[in-house]
């Protein structure tokens, strides 16, 4: 299945690429006045959420193993499949026993067509193990809000075609206690990816 997205995964968005731009300043803390960066980045935290089979889980259910997360939603035309085939292919490259001991979660932004099935589905498709997870707008916002993400729904240009959602397009890793990393940014390579989990795995 993931080869069949391969093939319908087209090139970003370039008003994505724009947004993952300015929000790379927001995450890591904005520059000085040198050009370097100020404070250190916080992201992640509480969230409550509901997974493909309509439970509730927490951040405390992934407790005890680094977690790659990335928010998008299902209906995305190519950002979303893109960085998840990256996310999967950087599992891949790593040894089947330390894939193993990495979660890879999808978090919507857009709740109110990707309902726990909807998810359930969608991530199937790219990582037998990856977590797709939704909730009411409220706990989705909440969830983004504390990861940093931004998402705004965009009305379709004519009548009859589905509304897209902007969004920032970042791949967070969080360590086995929840906190955070480091962040890949849009176009990261797999090689890239799978790297930084190794080291997460090394620093335990």
């Amino acid at each position: 299945m993931r080869w069949l997205i391969y093939g319908v995964a087209g090139l970003a968005l370039l008003v994505a690429a724009g947004i993952a731009v300015l929000a790379v300043q927001v995450i890591e803390g904005g520059p000085n006045e040198a050009g370097g960066i100020l404070g250190q980045p916080t992201v992640g935290g509480p969230f409550e959420l509901i997974d493909g089979d309509g439970r509730t889980v927490t951040e405390k259910d992934f407790a005890g193993r680094p977690m790659i997360v990335y928010f998008g939603y299902t209906y995305c035309p190519d950002v979303c499949p893109t960085e998840l085939i990256a996310i999967a292919d950087a599992l891949d490259l790593m040894p089947p026993e330390e894939a193993a001991r990495i979660q890879p979660v999808f978090i919507t932004v857009d709740p109110e067509r990707d309902t726990p099935e909807v998810m359930k589905d969608y991530v199937a498709a790219f990582y037998p193990t990856m977590v797709g997870l939704t909730g009411t707008a409220a706990q989705v916002r909440a969830a983004a809000k504390a990861y940093r993400v931004y998402y705004a729904r965009q009305e379709p240009a004519s009548e009859g075609s589905p509304y897209l959602m902007a969004h920032s397009s970042f791949i967070y890793v969080m360590d086995a206690n929840g906190k955070y990393v480091r962040h890949f940014s849009m176009g990261t390579q797999p090689e890239e990816i799978a790297a930084g989990l190794r080291e997460v795995l090394a620093a335990g």
